[in-house]
């Protein structure tokens, strides 16, 4: 069997992207995807995502977990599928397509590409932490020096623990840099390590930094380990909306690989 795939990065988090417009790749393969997301093993990516053809929109994307299993909504990963669309011819500038959340709207410009995000209306507020969904579940921790942290083994506790479980959560350590800038980490589940960025991770630091006064700021700018990213809203009547995720897109290769 021989696949021909290509390679996306949006700030570090990286992709293997396939166009299976005629349904050839086996999805329902957890193992092979697993495989395929193998740094060492195989291609290497923290997931995989299908573009396949919708009825209602320019296309489907289709977002795998690097463990091989089907995902929720990828930010950084919706980013790159609109490069990947352009580079396909299937999509000029500005795009609508299907995810697992619903229809996304997207604009492209050079290598960066906005993607607009779902409405966020639910919010939780804890003494020490705030979650909230994004398209993905996401737990943050505003804190100092998290430089010094160990992402990797403070992130699993906390996506094991009470009260998410095997279901599990991202994780998002962050730091206030100045009014509107803030620095983060994401562990995220799926992976299950620290990755270079993390597209609904960014948007939801953003939203809950609002949300908890750290920032009056509607147009937020997210340090994170692989770049940078941009995230905008709307605030009216407890709803964030017309929620962006601005960042880079970028084509890193093509080839194919023979199993």
């Amino acid at each position: 069997m021989k696949i021909h795939f290509y390679k996306y990065q949006g700030a570090g988090n990286d992709f293997i992207m396939i166009d299976n417009r005629t349904l050839s790749f086996p999805k329902n393969n957890i193992d092979l995807i697993n495989k395929l997301c193998d740094r060492r093993f195989g291609i290497g990516a923290d997931g995989l995502i299908l573009l396949e053809n919708s009825d209602n929109f320019d296309f489907k994307m289709i977002y795998f977990n690097a463990d091989g299993k089907e995902g929720t909504m990828c930010g950084n990963g919706g980013r790159c599928i609109v490069a990947f669309a352009k580079e396909l011819k299937i999509i000029n500038n500005i795009t609508s397509f299907e995810a697992v959340d619903g229809e996304h709207s997207a604009n492209i410009k050079n290598d960066l590409v906005s993607l607009k995000m779902a409405d966020v209306n639910t919010i939780k507020e804890f003494k020490n932490h705030t979650f909230l969904n994004t398209g993905s579940p996401h737990h943050i921790l505003f804190q100092t020096n998290i430089d010094d942290i160990d992402v990797k083994e403070k992130g699993a506790k906390i996506r094991y623990g009470k009260p998410y479980f095997e279901e599990g959560t991202n994780v998002n350590f962050v730091e206030q840099i100045d009014a509107n800038s803030f620095k983060m980490r994401t562990y995220e589940r799926g992976v299950e390590n620290e990755t270079l960025a993390c597209g609904t991770g960014a948007t939801a630091v953003a939203i809950a930094a609002n949300k908890t006064n750290k920032t009056n700021a509607n147009h937020i700018k997210l340090e994170v380990l692989g770049g940078n990213l941009e995230v905008s809203f709307d605030f009216e009547n407890q709803n964030y909306t017309n929620v962006f995720l601005t960042g880079p897109a970028v084509k890193v290769f093509e080839g194919n690989i023979k199993l």
